[in-house]
C-alpha cells in the first residue's frame, strides 16, 4: 500500500525529511509524494491538529506535477495521486466525525486558538443556513471550517448514512477537482515552473477568501447592532 501511495522517485534523503516544511506544499510533495498527500489531507479534515495544513495548495500543486516536465519539483503521477488524495480526504472526515460522535464538544469547548473558534461558529452557520448535505460539500472548499465542520457533525448527532454520503460527494468533488485545475494549467501553459509560486500563493489568498468575508461580514453586522 505504502508503494502504491509514494513514489520512491520522490523521496528525499532520510536527512533531509528534517528540513520539510509542513506548511509549504512543494516541500511536502518533494518529500513524500502522493503518501503525503493522504497524510496531510486526513490530518486537515479528520485531526483538529491539522487545521493549518495546506490542502487546496497541495491538491494544485500536486496535479501541476502531475504533468510531465511542465516544473522542476517532483514527477508525480495521477493515478497515485488521485487515489492517495480521496483515501486521506475521504477517511479523515470519517475519523473526525467519529471523534465528534464520542466528545467532540468538550475537544472545541477546550481549544482556546482563535482560528478554530471562528471556524466553529461559521461551521454551526453553514449547518443552520444550507442543511446538512449542502454546509458539508460546501466545508470542503473552506479552509479551517472543513477541518471543524466533521467533528461537528458528530457532536450534532448528523445521521451517519447521511453524513457519510455527502462527505463523500464533497471530497470527491474538491480533491479530484482541484488536482485537476493544477494538471490542467500546467498542461496548457508552457514554462508554468516560473510562475509556480505565484500560482500557489493566489491558490492559498482564494482558498481563505471565504473566511476573511465572512469575518468581515460578522464584524460589519455586530458593529451596526452596536449602533442601535
Amino acid at each position: 500500500m505504502l508503494q502504491f501511495l509514494a513514489d520512491p522517485a520522490v523521496h528525499l534523503a532520510v536527512g533531509d525529511h528534517l528540513a520539510v516544511n509542513p506548511l509549504d506544499a512543494s516541500s511536502l510533495l518533494a518529500a513524500f509524494g502522493a503518501f503525503g498527500i493522504a497524510v496531510v489531507l486526513f490530518a486537515e479534515t479528520g485531526l483538529l491538529v491539522g487545521f493549518f495544513l495546506p490542502g487546496d495548495s497541495l491538491l494544485f500543486t500536486a496535479g501541476l506535477l502531475c504533468v510531465p516536465g511542465a516544473t522542476k519539483g517532483p514527477q508525480l503521477h495521477l493515478w497515485q495521486v488521485l487515489p492517495a488524495a480521496l483515501v486521506g480526504a475521504l477517511a479523515g472526515a470519517q475519523v473526525g466525525y467519529l471523534i465528534g460522535r464520542r466528545g467532540g464538544r468538550a475537544l472545541l469547548s477546550r481549544t482556546k486558538r482563535k482560528s478554530l473558534l471562528e471556524g466553529v461558529a461559521r461551521a454551526e452557520e453553514l449547518l443552520a443556513k444550507y442543511g446538512h448535505g449542502k454546509a458539508i460539500v460546501l466545508a470542503r472548499f473552506i479552509p479551517v471550517v472543513r477541518t471543524v465542520l466533521n467533528p461537528l457533525c458528530g457532536v450534532l448527532e448528523v445521521p451517519v448514512r447521511s453524513f457519510t454520503f455527502w462527505q463523500v460527494a464533497g471530497g470527491v468533488v474538491w480533491t479530484v477537482g482541484v488536482v485537476l485545475a493544477g494538471y490542467g494549467l500546467g498542461s496548457s501553459i508552457p514554462g508554468i515552473d516560473q510562475y509556480l509560486l505565484p500560482i500557489i500563493g493566489l491558490v492559498v489568498v482564494v482558498s481563505v477568501l471565504p473566511i476573511v468575508l465572512e469575518l468581515f461580514r460578522a464584524r460589519k453586522a455586530r458593529r451596526h447592532g452596536g449602533d442601535v
